[in-house]
């Protein structure tokens, strides 16, 4: 099992993304995601959360939520995925050149025009409203067959 974060910066009505194109072999590679990743031994979600948006991004965040819980089975077909999902609405800093692929600012209305994961257009749209929700989504050969959620 491998345990990860997953967050999406807010501000004045734009989501920063990041555009995966730089990494080689990257499941995620020509998508549109969140910033985050992997926990390291002995963090919490908080600090992999912070952790992995100043080294993706540069920012420091100080105020975000804990939006829900994505369970993703067999995802990279070896390892079933755990991802704690944050909404971010503070932070500072200024943006790097992200290693991990392109960072832009994209206006929330034009958010689901981007490729994106199938799932990420249900999980998105329950944080975007504000609800906390615990999901599981199936996906084989990189489409989602199957997912579940309980909101709270």
């Amino acid at each position: 099992m491998i345990q990860a974060t997953l967050c999406y910066i807010r501000n004045d009505n734009k989501t920063l993304m990041l555009h995966r194109v730089k990494k080689e072999n990257d499941i995620h590679k020509d998508k549109w995601n969140g910033l985050g990743g992997k926990f390291e031994k002995g963090e919490s979600p908080e600090e992999c959360l912070e952790r992995e948006v100043l080294e993706e991004s540069g920012l420091t965040i100080n105020d975000y939520r804990l939006a829900g819980v994505l369970t993703f089975p067999l995802f990279d077909g070896k390892n079933d995925w755990y991802v704690y999902l944050y909404e971010v609405t503070g932070f500072s800093g200024e943006l790097i050149d992200s290693p991990e692929g392109n960072l832009e600012w994209i206006d929330d209305d034009m958010l689901f025009q981007l490729p994106l994961w199938e799932g990420d257009h249900l999980f998105l749209k329950w944080m975007f409203e504000g609800k906390f929700f615990s999901a599981k989504f199936v996906y084989e050969n990189s489409k989602l067959v199957n997912y579940k959620v309980k909101i709270y």
